[in-house]
């Protein structure tokens, strides 16, 4: 019985434990699946990774046209006239009677001073005066007693002397006291300060209340219409306007050479200009001579001080060929031009630039008219590549010295 007891303990330890149908069934699949997971090819890459999209450039044509070449040179607007306002007596000011800025006319109220000073040293020179006179008045009289007198012989020679000449220095004191009250009425009408010119008056230098003398600058008046530009040209530039300079101011001078200005903002001044005047010489340092220009201003767009470009035309250069400057790029010296060609392709190809005019660029070498040039997009491209080239929206502007909105013409500096 032990024995029996021993061997069926025995018999149940011995045997392996057995598994559910259903956990090796879920293992089985779990291989499977792990297994197909591994076999897969990877995805195709997209086609655009493989053949990257064409690149769209803008372009614009090389235009080729007759240029003016123009001889320029930076000027300064100055006042046809300038008046400096000071006053002619000192004060208090008490008013400023115009608008800073403002158009003034001719004899126009500028300032007031505070005159009251000025009105007391008139009464004082008239109560002098009235004095003075009547003073002279009872000398005369006496003078008149005393010639009777002295006629016939009732006084001596020496006593109608004295009288005489207290009489002619009563009269020269009254002609003392006529000038006294003549300045005195100046110095009242110099309290107030007048326009001396028609212009356009700047912005007062004195304030209200400040206490203002004869070096004191109130402000300035200038006449602007018209408006004189200096300039400094070259005695090489100035040689080839020699003759038509030379005879400036005479009665049959020969027509003055058209003189545009180019404003700060690169815009052409509506109205051109004529040569008004020459210095006598040609500055030994800088060798240059100084020259004036009139120009019309009626709408005062023009004001003292404003830095311009003075330009007139000096030759025509035939055939030119034209491109933006954004077309050209520099590297360490060398320009080159993106040129998309009949099959779209890309060639970077080198080209001598010329000189400027406005935003376009002349090209002495490298280019043909009617290429297509890269003006926006050439640092996506390289040689050889293609790309998608589309016109600017305005092409290349026309040559126009006239015009205010067209591209400045070639010009000489």
């Amino acid at each position: 019985m032990h024995g029996r007891m021993m061997t069926g303990e025995w018999g149940e330890r011995g045997r392996a434990p057995r598994l559910p149908f259903c956990m090796v069934i879920a293992t089985i699949a779990a291989m499977l699946a792990l297994v197909g997971t591994s076999c897969k090819k990877p995805a195709a890459p997209a086609a655009s990774s493989v053949f990257p999209p064409i690149p769209t450039v803008m372009v614009a044509m090389v235009v080729q046209k007759d240029v003016p070449i123009y001889g320029e040179a930076v000027g300064t607007t100055v006042g046809f006239v300038n008046a400096d306002i000071l006053p002619k007596i000192s004060g208090y000011l008490l008013k400023q009677d115009y608008k800073d800025g403002s158009r003034v006319h001719a004899g126009q109220l500028l300032f007031e001073i505070d005159d009251r000073p000025y009105q007391a040293a008139l009464n004082q020179a008239l109560g002098n005066l009235a004095q003075a006179r009547a003073q002279l008045k009872q000398n005369q009289q006496d003078l008149a007693r005393y010639t009777k007198l002295y006629n016939q012989a009732v006084i001596p020679a020496q006593k109608f002397d004295n009288v005489t000449q207290t009489t002619q220095a009563s009269a020269g004191e009254v002609k003392a006291d006529e000038a006294a009250v003549q300045n005195a009425k100046l110095n009242l009408d110099w309290c107030k300060v007048y326009s001396p010119i028609e212009g356009v008056a700047g912005i007062a230098q004195a304030q209200v209340g400040d206490l203002v003398g004869t070096s004191t600058l109130l402000t300035t008046v200038s006449n602007v219409d018209p408006i004189k530009v200096s300039f400094p040209i070259a005695e090489k530039l100035y040689l080839h306007f020699a003759g038509q300079l030379n005879s400036i101011g005479e009665a049959h001078a020969k027509p003055s050479p058209r003189i545009e200005l180019i404003l700060d903002d690169g815009s052409l001044y509506s109205y051109p200009g004529r040569l008004y005047a020459v210095n006598r010489q040609v500055d030994v340092q800088t060798g240059t001579i100084m020259m004036q220009a009139l120009f019309p201003n009626p709408e005062n767009v023009l004001r003292p001080g404003m830095y311009a470009k003075v330009r007139a035309q000096t030759d025509v250069q035939h055939h030119a060929l034209l491109v933006p400057q954004t077309a050209v790029s520099s590297i360490q010296g060398q320009y080159e031009v993106a040129v998309v060609g009949a099959d779209n392709r890309v060639t970077l190809r080198p080209v001598t630039p010329g000189m400027k005019m406005g935003s376009l660029w002349v090209i002495d070498n490298g280019l043909k008219p009617g290429e297509r040039v890269v003006i926006d997009g050439a640092q996506k491209v390289q040689e050889g590549m293609e790309v998608k080239p589309v016109f600017a929206t305005e092409q290349t502007p026309p040559i126009s010295g006239t015009s205010a909105a067209g591209p400045n013409p070639v010009s000489q500096e």
